[in-house]
């Protein structure tokens, strides 16, 4: 028998409607389109503003757009694993709702939360299940509805982030293709650097807390584009080297749209052309969980079976890592 892997076989992706760009932002807080795009390569970010709507919301399309394509039956989905750092509650799971509403009845479902790294450590997840012979068909989601979390008078972070969902569905694959090989990380020494302290546990809001803002996201830029630029880069640089790959043999970076000079750091570490990178972050900004869904949701109609793309990213707590992955279908 031939080794079974797991392969992605279907793309799916939500972005909302209202466009914040970078002159909008300008008349928010004291920056301005130079100075932002300069920095962080970002033009305009999507932002889902109706009211009660939360990531589930984004999931549900991203996972509606991949069915529809796919031509998949929603029941024959075993398993839904939506990666969030913005989950619609504290305690109901976002991914059993988004489950339920996309018919997926038969499957078990649950959130994974990694911030900026959830949708690579879900990659290899799905591929642990389906390589063990447990389940045929999961759909694995990354989402966030960051602007839930985002004070917009902080021209740190209101600049950076952004709402959006993608999806892909994970199969057993026969000719060995799908992922080959990964390298994950994580140290919380990082974690007081990019957080939302207030709101967990250790430090539930209170009226005060809540009236100083304490529930926002933080963010020591300097710090996470630090370890950012040097363990991304890093990371991709080892797979390669443990895979005997060179950059003539890799189709395709697809690194975590953070801020552009980070992405542009680690194609350079492992000498990668312009137009081996994958980027959507100057429409898009930052989505968290959902950058490298969203990239494949962009390039699907680029990608070639057999193609060897570097998936990688970094994200709060910190985590991160790189995953050697080879595309199975021609779209």
């Amino acid at each position: 028998m031939s080794k079974i892997t797991a392969a992605i076989t279907a793309v799916g992706g939500y972005v909302p409607e209202y466009v914040l760009t970078n002159k909008i932002l300008e008349t928010m807080v004291e920056t301005n389109d130079e100075w932002i795009t300069s920095r962080t390569g970002i033009k305009e970010r999507r932002i889902l503003k109706e009211d009660g709507k939360g990531t589930s919301f984004l999931a549900i399309k991203a996972a509606e757009d991949l069915i529809q394509k796919k031509g998949l039956d929603p029941k024959e989905i075993d398993l839904v694993i939506v990666c969030t750092a913005t989950p619609d509650m504290k305690a109901a799971a976002t991914a059993a709702y988004t489950a339920t509403q996309i018919g997926a009845v038969n499957a078990f479902s649950y959130d994974l939360e990694a911030a900026c790294s959830s949708f690579l450590y879900g990659m290899s997840t799905a591929t642990a299940y389906i390589e063990a012979g447990r389940y045929k068909k999961i759909l694995l989601i990354g989402a966030d509805k960051n602007s839930s979390f985002i004070n917009y008078e902080d021209r740190a972070t209101c600049i950076i982030f952004g709402d959006g969902a993608g999806a892909v569905l994970f199969e057993p694959n026969e000719e060995g293709l799908g992922l080959q090989d990964e390298l994950l990380r994580s140290n919380g020494e990082g974690r007081d650097f990019l957080q939302a302290t207030y709101g967990g546990s250790s430090y539930p809001i209170t009226k005060d807390t809540f009236k100083e803002g304490k529930h926002y996201i933080f963010q020591d830029g300097k710090t996470v584009f630090k370890n950012a630029v040097f363990n991304m880069a890093d990371v991709a640089e080892k797979i390669m080297k443990r895979n005997n790959l060179t950059n003539d043999d890799i189709s395709w970076l697809a690194a975590h749209q953070a801020n552009k000079r980070i992405i542009d750091a680690t194609a350079n570490r492992i000498e990668l052309e312009s137009d081996k990178v994958m980027m959507n972050i100057q429409r898009y900004g930052n989505t968290t969980s959902a950058t490298l869904p969203l990239l494949l949701f962009d390039y699907e109609s680029q990608l070639k079976k057999g193609d060897n793309i570097i998936f990688a990213a970094f994200g709060g707590g910190f985590t991160w890592g790189s995953i050697y992955f080879k595309w199975a279908y021609n779209s």
